[in-house]
């Protein structure tokens, strides 16, 4: 597991290398009493890919990938790096996360913000496809069930064990990338250009702001550009990104989406013990930049720090019951992360990411991102999809009545923890 403090131990794995396997493997478990977990990447922090005393259906196996014209069909245990691998000698990329080692099923299920999400869209927008196996063993696709395709887009792997997907992949016009690092005295001053640039940036623009710490450098606030619009636009728009502040460093050139993917997952090693919280807010305010900016003084040690990841372009233009996605109004997502060594006190961290959390929200739209959130985090969760709850819990009792899988935070009152 990426997160070294989840202490769940379980008492069965199982790797299914078919989704006959993976439907017999549900079936026994259910025929048991055992309870069941379903892990992909392994990437999600909260740890519900494993179940205390329970059967692990770990997808490790079911990481084929397959590419034909702008459609890739890959296994639910792939990782981003295996489709885009597979993606790259045919011209084309899709909408991942940032890092290559993460699952493209449980990032996409649950919306999956990426360096494309102005041209491409979400991970869960351009989902066209699944083989699931529900909870009573049966293997379905969603090309019959079009109410399934649309819960797994933005609902999360709540309705049943997602084998096998297939998603639209977007031509490669060339990708201009890297990183820039300000010093953290010009924080608020970096952030307050950062908002005016997001505020009307082109589609082909995604900017990832990281208030973090870096070897040499200590604080400081990393921005992470990638344009992947026209080429011809590349220097003009990257340069007002250059312009948020005085570059200490400057890595931005041509690139290649598994470069983009490569260049984070070394700042994501398994290992670490990780606590996070998750905010959305509508605008980045003097208010709240001053806010983020205190807290950043006041970290606990070198792996707390605060993601800013904005939604636009494409992602704001899908209609708003197209998919179970909660939030279709540009946005910017703040991912409060306290990462610390497996011998320091886990106390002061946790109560910063509290803090932090507790401090935003007087500022922050209701809800939040689901990936981020916790299942105690009750009031977030409420509104973490908008209009999309009633359907959504619809569809659980549609698909999943007995409440077999768990996945991200459903507003399910029933649930246990």
């Amino acid at each position: 597991m990426w997160n070294a403090a989840v202490a769940v131990r379980p008492a069965l794995v199982v790797r299914p290398r078919s989704s006959a396997e993976a439907a017999t493997a549900v079936t026994l478990a259910r025929e048991s009493g055992v309870g069941l977990s379903v892990r992909g990447g392994g990437h999600d922090w909260a740890g519900r890919a494993l179940r205390e005393e329970g059967l692990v259906l770990d997808l490790e196996h079911l990481r084929d990938v397959h590419i034909s014209g702008d459609t890739a069909l890959f296994g639910g245990g792939s990782r981003a790096a295996d489709v885009v691998t597979a993606a790259a000698p045919h011209g084309m990329n899709l909408a991942t996360g940032t890092a290559g080692v993460v699952g493209m099923a449980g990032l996409s299920l649950a919306g999956g913000y990426g360096p494309l999400t102005g041209t491409a869209g979400l991970a869960a927008d351009n989902l066209l496809g699944a083989e699931v196996v529900l909870a009573d063993g049966s293997l379905v696709s969603t090309d019959d069930d079009p109410e399934l395709l649309w819960a797994l887009r933005g609902g999360g792997g709540n309705f049943g064990v997602v084998t096998s997907m297939r998603v639209r992949l977007h031509s490669d016009r060339g990708l201009v990338g890297g990183t820039i690092v300000f010093d953290r005295h010009e924080a608020q001053t970096v952030l307050a250009r950062y908002a005016e640039l997001i505020d009307g940036a082109p589609d082909g623009l995604n900017v990832l702001i990281e208030m973090t710490w870096m070897p040499d450098i200590g604080a400081c606030l990393l921005a992470v550009p990638t344009w992947s619009g026209p080429p011809q636009e590349a220097d003009t728009a990257l340069a007002a990104v250059e312009r948020l502040g005085t570059p200490v460093a400057n890595t931005l050139a041509p690139t290649s989406q598994k470069e983009l993917l490569a260049q984070f997952d070394q700042h994501v090693p398994n290992g670490m013990h990780w606590d996070i919280r998750t905010r959305t807010v509508a605008t980045l305010t003097p208010e709240l930049i001053g806010l983020l900016s205190a807290r950043m003084e006041a970290r606990p040690g070198p792996g707390a720090g605060i993601g800013l990841r904005p939604l636009h372009g494409a992602a704001a233009r899908v209609g708003t019951d197209d998919t179970a996605f909660g939030q279709r109004e540009s946005h910017v997502v703040l991912e409060i992360s306290a990462g610390r060594g497996p011998d320091e006190d886990p106390e002061p961290y946790r109560k910063w990411v509290d803090g932090v959390s507790t401090d935003v929200a007087p500022h922050a739209l209701p809800g939040g991102y689901p990936n981020f959130l916790a299942p105690g985090q009750h009031e977030q969760i409420a509104h973490a999809y908008g209009t999309h709850a009633d359907r959504l819990v619809a569809a659980k009792d549609a698909y999943d009545p007995d409440r077999v899988f768990t996945a991200t935070p459903l507003p399910l009152p029933d649930v246990p923890a």
